[in-house]
This record gives C-alpha cells, structure tokens and sequence, in this order.
C-alpha cells in the first residue's frame, strides 16, 4: 500500500499514465466494448463500475488545458444518459474545473479508443459507459 494512492491504481494502471505523454489518450470502457480485440496496452479491472475508475484515475491524471474539450463520451443514439452526468461530475471533482464533455458517436468513439495510448476495462454494465481522457500536462 501506498499513501495518497487510490486503492484502485495498481502498479500497472500508474505505470501506463506515468508513461503517456502529453496529448495521449486514454479510454475507460464498459464490460461490453471489445477492449482486447482493440487495445495496444489493456488493463481489466473487473466488477468495477467506470466512475469508480474514472475517479481514481483522476486522482493523478492531468487533463489537456490546451484543448476546449479532453474528455469525449460515447454517445447513445437518442437519448442522454444519466452516467454522462456522472462522468462530468467526475470530471469537474477530479480536474477542478467545470467542463464541457464531448459526446461523439460510438464508431468515432471505437476509432479513438483503438489509437488510444492504453485502454482500462472496466466492469461497468450500464450501456455507454465509456469515456477517452486526453492526457495534459503538470505545470509547476
């Protein structure tokens, strides 16, 4: 155990973010997104929701300052999700600052996460419960 780590980042998981670098992207995705079939570096986290992740994650990941939008969803055909209230909950708790989510459709979505740096499944069983972090940077 660590002080001040979330009990969620495992060695791996920290590794992987140290290791992105600015402008890399990282993808959260539900229990029904074909992670193995698509990512370069997979971490599965089973049995955990992706908020839970998407917190922990947040604890010690920057997100891009240099964009308008570092954070995408993937978005339901139709309707508007009550887990997208919660990732910008998330988002604003983690980051401290209010921020506009980008919901893009989920084969813009699956694109992204494949030519993501690294993708985190999760246990997450609510549809569309997936999400692409833009990495930033630490400013001094």
């Amino acid at each position: 155990m660590l002080k001040n780590i979330h009990p969620l980042l495992t060695g791996d998981i920290l590794s992987i973010l140290d290791d992105m670098g600015h402008g890399n992207e990282i993808a959260i995705v539900d229990a029904n997104f074909p992670a193995a079939a698509n990512a370069e570096r997979l971490i599965v986290i089973p049995g955990i929701s992706a908020t839970d992740i998407l917190d922990a994650v947040l604890t010690v990941l920057p997100l891009d300052d240099f964009v308008e939008q570092p954070v995408s969803y993937m978005r339901a055909p139709g309707e508007a999700l009550p887990i997208y209230a919660e990732f910008e909950a998330s988002v604003e708790k983690g980051d401290g600052r209010k921020l506009s989510l980008k919901g893009i459709a989920p084969p813009e979505f699956s694109e992204r996460a494949a030519n993501a740096y690294a993708i985190i499944a999760s246990g997450e069983r609510r549809l569309y419960g997936n999400i692409l972090l833009r990495k930033g940077v630490v400013r001094s």
